[in-house]
């Protein structure tokens, strides 16, 4: 692929010195395993390269990887005050009524009891009762099977965010 094919974002990712691209990436996933595996296979010729990369670094993630990774989410109903990029994401909760958002406090505090960390969803387009009743699903999960549920939407969160990047001009 020639370099007029690649995306400006991905071209100016490649080129960012280290720490630059350590910190981009590092605000896509907080997981410094995912970063630095993403950082060694750079350049990258397209999107397609950079998201298989993010998917494979994230399949060998390990359960401390994951618990760096998720600790740098806040709890869905609770973006992080003056983070464009979490408010964005947890928009189908911007519009839930004061009993919805009650009702995902419990559920949070009673997801984080069980497994020791936020619950973590893809939000991105998903509406305050989709999220409420994914909850209830899930928490009933053994906790091996809810960490795999949880990697999965953090590949799909870190794709997201990626895209962002790869894409802005």
């Amino acid at each position: 692929m020639t370099s007029t094919s690649t995306p400006p974002g991905l071209t100016r990712f490649n080129a960012l010195e280290e720490h630059a691209a350590f910190a981009a990436l590092h605000e896509a996933c907080a997981s410094t395993a995912w970063v630095r595996r993403l950082l060694a296979a750079r350049p990258y010729t397209s999107g397609d390269d950079l998201y298989a990369a993010s998917d494979a670094a994230m399949a060998e993630l390990t359960a401390e990887d994951l618990a760096e990774a998720m600790a740098g989410h806040p709890p869905i109903g609770r973006p992080k005050e003056g983070d464009p990029t979490s408010a964005r994401e947890q928009r189908g909760m911007a519009g839930a009524t004061e009993e919805l958002k009650a009702e995902m406090l419990e559920l949070n505090l009673a997801y984080q009891e069980k497994f020791g960390h936020v619950f973590l969803i893809c939000a991105t387009g998903r509406t305050g009762e989709q999220m409420r009743d994914a909850v209830k699903e899930r928490i009933g999960n053994a906790p091996e099977q809810e960490r795999e549920i949880v990697r999965t939407e953090l590949g799909k969160i870190n794709r997201i965010r990626l895209a962002r990047l790869v894409e802005e001009d």
